[in-house]
């Protein structure tokens, strides 16, 4: 088990640095935001990894503190953004 959570970790990691990219270098905020938002959803898994590697379940409401503040984020964003210049 200790295995498939590390590779689990590993991934999570790669992706994290990948989703980077987006994040920083996308070509309009809309790209960016869905950067983030996946930035934060390797978070939220990330934590849910921890939560079952350490076995503490002390982790959960931050778990959903996240995914509520992301997607309040995210929907107040996508609503009252300006539009980018072309």
């Amino acid at each position: 088990m200790t295995v498939m959570l590390v590779i689990s970790g590993v991934l999570l990691f790669v992706s994290a640095v990948l989703i980077c990219y987006r994040a920083f270098g996308g070509p309009n905020s809309l790209d960016r935001l869905v950067g983030v938002d996946a930035l934060l959803a390797i978070a939220i898994c990330g934590l849910a990894v921890w939560a079952v590697y350490s076995r503490d379940t002390t982790v959960a409401p931050s778990i959903v503190a996240l995914a509520l503040v992301g997607f309040i984020g995210s929907v107040s964003i996508a609503r009252f953004r300006v539009r980018d210049e072309q």
